[in-house]
């Protein structure tokens, strides 16, 4: 059987991975997809660099309408990144028939309603492995392994810079700024580090999993994002205390009046398996009615594990590429036409344990008025306890039952008046993930 012929959008770290596993592994992967895949043409910024990469076997080229619109080609890699060329360009090679694999979260996640709408019109798939948690298989995972499941919830490590920077702060007990120009030095945040650090990477990966997991639209406007940036090392230290750690999570999950679609520092037991997930690694818990909860575990990023992924995809189209179109797995695990309307939950509704930790003056009293308040908002007080600060004040944290975020953000405002209250109360969800 004749080679499939591959063009790739970009040439940079993921995608000339994903060259190089393909050149070595090609009798491999020939083995398992059933034929040749060959890089016929390749959009790139630098044709001398390209070059030097894959010499003169493959077409370059500094206009990626050159690759989609290609007679030859039969599956487009889309490695650049970024929502405007990138859209264009998919959208055009689904126009051409052509097969799309990508790793563009930020792309699917703002406009994959639309990409995926027309490849079905088209009969032509886009997969996009690459695009949550790197070498991780946790697309094909929900799409294809746990589809015996009415899943009820995931929670995720699903970016790894932030996963770092927790990391350290807490090992090494510094301040969220000095930890982050190392990340930086090492390689591991961006100049920058936005769309990381304030929780927007892992929003567009979870909104991802939401749709796969429950048959939902895209809907990453709806999401409820928080980062790591204004995080103190002392509730690490304080979170330590109570037997948790803090980690980025991603979390998602099936209610009686919709469905949780948030991102936010969280409290994890430490017996957890999450907990324990340290450096750049990556990890996604899955929770089905029939299997239980499931755990997938490894990199989340880089060279050549994102690269597996896209390779992955790339086998799985060829396997694909001749079938009915109506017998392919549907692209977010549910039919197109059995798409629920379930609405995402506004994150007031949701209902979680909360920890605080107040800054106060120290004097009789103080206790019961904040008690008071709690209670009067229907919120009960599971654990608590207090720090000195200096002669005159001292820190007072709590570890909250399970409340409404509405009901805590009312009591919070009642708590602000107090003029014994002396700084901004910090409030941290705690997932237990059982």
């Amino acid at each position: 059987m004749s080679p499939i012929k591959v063009g790739l959008l970009g040439l940079g770290v993921v995608g000339g991975g994903t060259w190089k596993v393909l050149t070595r592994n090609a009798e491999e992967i020939a083995r398992r997809a059933g034929r040749h895949i060959e890089v016929t043409a390749a959009a790139v910024r630098d044709l001398d660099k390209a070059k030097r990469l894959v010499g003169d076997s493959v077409m370059l080229t500094q206009d990626g309408f050159d690759v989609v619109r290609h007679p030859d080609i039969d599956i487009v890699v889309e490695l650049i990144g970024g929502d405007t060329l990138a859209r264009d360009l998919i959208m055009e090679a689904i126009a051409q028939g052509k097969h799309v694999v990508t790793a563009n979260k930020a792309l699917l996640a703002k406009h994959g309603n639309e990409i995926f709408a027309a490849a079905h019109a088209q009969g032509v798939m886009v997969t996009f492995e690459a695009a949550v948690a790197g070498g991780i298989p946790i697309i094909k995972a929900i799409r294809e392994g746990l589809t015996a499941n009415r899943i009820q919830w995931l929670a995720g490590i699903i970016n790894g810079t932030t996963n770092f920077i927790l990391s350290e702060m807490r090992s090494q007990g510094l301040p969220f700024d000095q930890v982050l120009a190392e990340a930086q030095r090492l390689g591991y945040a961006e100049a920058d580090p936005t769309f990381d650090i304030e929780g927007v990477d892992a929003a567009h990966k979870l909104t991802l999993l939401a749709s796969l997991a429950f048959g939902i639209p895209v809907q990453f406007d709806k999401a409820h994002i928080e980062g790591i940036s204004q995080l103190a090392a002392e509730d690490i230290a304080h979170a330590e205390r109570l037997g948790y750690r803090i980690k980025l999570l991603g979390i998602t999950r099936r209610c009686d009046k919709g469905i949780e679609l948030r991102v936010h520092p969280t409290l994890v037991p430490m017996s957890c398996l999450l907990a324990n997930v340290e450096g750049a690694m990556n990890a996604v818990l899955v929770s089905g009615d029939v299997v239980g909860p499931t755990m997938y575990y490894g990199q989340g990023a880089g060279e050549l594990p994102t690269a597996s992924a896209v390779v992955a995809d790339l086998i799985d189209v060829t396997r694909l590429e001749s079938a009915d179109p109506g017998h392919r797995v549907p692209h977010l695990a549910f039919q197109p036409d059995a798409m629920d309307d379930t609405p995402i939950l506004p994150v007031s509704e949701v209902t979680s344990s909360y920890y605080l930790r107040m800054r106060v003056q120290d004097r009789p009293g103080v206790l019961a008025d904040i008690a008071s308040i709690l209670s009067e908002t229907d919120i009960s007080i599971g654990s608590m306890f207090q720090q000195p600060h200096g002669e005159t004040e001292a820190d007072i944290i709590f570890l909250l039952h399970q409340a409404r975020e509405g009901s805590v953000d009312t009591a919070l405002d009642k708590i602000h008046a107090l003029s014994f209250v002396h700084t901004k109360v910090t409030r941290l969800r705690v997932e237990n993930l059982l």
